[in-house]
């Protein structure tokens, strides 16, 4: 047997495997990491439901990052924990779609670096266009239309809210039609502003009304509960938190330093929301409020989304959510306490969105009543978009 003939057929069994690792990189990988960090850890078939007063109710959440995953979320799928049927299913009326650009190599809640760079590998790895591999605001942009591509391709049942009047039409429309559901833009750490405060402009433009200045490592806009500097705003920081203000546009706390919140509250004059969190009094680590920031959150009129996960919480069941909405509402009062699953946030979670009657019974059984349930499942959050949108 020739030598070019042994050469020609290794070439070929190198380029077969090279398709399938290819294939395994680009299809395996991705799907593997999300289902596997983004799992729903209680038994949903045996979860107490609600009955009647969920399906009476408007609910919503505060912050799900699924657009960061290469997931039809027109479809009901079997992994991570949100998509359009299930939103439906669970009767969440209102989920905040929050969109995430970079995050640390080996994240975690106490310090991280802004150097390394995760989503990179991920855009990669999910084939999103190059375009995206370099810039964390195309990053953004990229999410944003992919939740508008859904709802131009949803038949109706997702509709995309980005001003008052588009929330009032939703409501309106809601009170006589099954089988719909909404969403609004975030973006969860101001990176994907890239130091410039000129593409806020661009970012209003996809549809964003809420930012946070941070995420999990610091950025130019201010520094991170879990960064290196642990200090405040910068100074661009500062004039960023003007440029928010007079576009109506939503400060989002989630994830910022002591002294970060601290500077935002003492420069802003609208309500902030803190997306989704814990209280250093049921769960007392770096990422949590302590009951002082609760209180002062609560004065300005903002409003603080207890999260789902169990650094949040300190537990990894029901039980552990609801502990810590009574703590924040016996701290803020009723009508600054909202849910902010973080679901697919590389987090366990004890139900995903078509559970979220769990939690309606939960509250229930546990003593709150009807009207107190209703604020705390959505209706505070539909009062304060309200105010603060355009």
């Amino acid at each position: 047997m020739s030598s070019p003939y042994l050469l020609k057929k290794f070439l070929i069994a190198l380029a077969v495997l090279a398709s399938a690792a290819l294939g395994i990189f680009f299809y395996g990988v991705p799907r593997y990491v999300d289902a596997s960090h983004n799992r729903v850890t209680g038994d949903q078939a045996i979860a107490p439901q609600s009955g009647t007063l969920h399906q009476r109710l408007i609910v919503a959440d505060l912050h799900a990052d699924s657009l960061l995953w290469d997931r039809d979320l027109l479809k009901e799928n079997d992994w991570g924990h949100v998509d359009i049927p299930r939103l439906i299913k669970g009767n969440i009326a209102l989920q905040g779609f929050g969109v995430v650009t970079k995050t640390p190599r080996g994240l975690n809640i106490e310090r991280n670096s802004a150097a390394t760079d995760n989503i990179r590998l991920l855009s990669f790895a999910q084939r999103w266009p190059p375009r995206t591999w370099t810039s964390l605001q195309q990053r953004a942009l990229y999410q944003a239309q992919k939740l508008h591509d859904f709802a131009k391709n949803s038949n109706g049942a997702l509709v995309i809210i980005k001003s008052r009047a588009d929330l009032q039409t939703y409501l309106a429309k809601r009170r006589t039609q099954s089988g719909v559901t909404a969403g609004w833009l975030t973006i969860e750490g101001a990176h994907a502003l890239e130091g410039e405060l000129a593409n806020l402009d661009s970012l209003y433009q996809a549809g964003f009304r809420m930012i946070a200045p941070t995420h999990l490592a610091d950025s130019e806009i201010g520094a991170s509960a879990s960064g290196e500097t642990r200090g405040g705003l910068t100074d661009l920081g500062e004039k960023w938190v003007a440029q928010m203000e007079r576009r109506n546009m939503i400060i989002d706390l989630a994830h910022a330093s002591t002294q970060t919140i601290d500077d935002v509250l003492r420069l802003s004059r609208r309500p902030v929301i803190v997306s989704h969190t814990g209280a250093k009094g049921t769960c007392d680590n770096n990422r949590n409020l302590s009951d002082e920031q609760i209180r002062r959150i609560a004065d300005r009129g903002g409003l603080i989304g207890v999260g789902f996960w169990q650094y949040a919480t300190c537990g990894t069941d029901i039980a552990a959510i609801v502990k810590a909405i009574r703590y924040v509402v016996n701290v803020a009062g009723i009508e600054h306490v909202a849910l902010g699953s973080d679901w697919d946030g590389y987090v366990a979670t004890p139900i995903d969105a078509s559970g979220m009657g769990a939690i309606t019974a939960a509250l229930q059984s546990s003593g709150f009543d009807d009207a107190t349930i209703a604020n705390i499942m959505g209706e505070n959050v539909v009062r304060f978009l309200l105010r603060a949108l355009p």
